[in-house]
């Protein structure tokens, strides 16, 4: 989606806003995968009650190790790491390609680009849209403009 340049030049944004945020050790890869197949596979992970194990190993992989989550390799490791053995990595991989698993990230794509959504992660807050990576005091202001009081 973005290559090694555009990556390049957003690396030392993405670095200085995670350890603001208190993040420490993130890998940040030379470009921005297209998540479609990380997608399938957390959706076939879903299915198999296990989401919430493979988003976060899917942010773990991408995020603090710097890897690949477009690779075969890396997204069946994932899926092993999760508890998948008995299938093995390869075979989820497989298994998540299958045309209702696509169809679903499809329609979700489809979903997400009617409802306006331009950005990962984008935050809908009364009437107000907050998009990307915005640090804590953007999304309380948000909230506050919105009627909500601080806690």
């Amino acid at each position: 989606m973005f290559g090694a340049a555009r990556v390049a030049k957003m690396r030392p944004y993405l670095l200085d806003f995670a350890k603001a945020q208190g993040v420490t050790g993130m890998g940040v890869p030379p470009h921005k995968p297209n998540t479609r197949k990380a997608l399938a596979l957390a959706e076939w992970a879903r299915d198999r009650g296990k989401l919430h194990e493979v988003r976060t190993a899917l942010m773990d992989a991408y995020w603090r190790s710097g890897l690949d989550i477009e690779d075969d390799a890396v997204l069946a490791r994932v899926a092993e790491d999760v508890g998948f053995p008995g299938l093995g990595g390869l075979a989820a991989i497989r298994e998540s390609r299958q045309p209702e698993i696509l169809a679903r990230v499809a329609a979700m794509g489809r979903e997400a680009a009617a409802a306006g959504v331009t950005g990962i992660p984008t935050f809908d807050i009364g009437t107000e849209r907050v998009v990307g990576a915005q640090p804590y005091e953007a999304l309380a202001k948000a909230v506050t403009r919105q009627g909500g009081q601080a806690r």
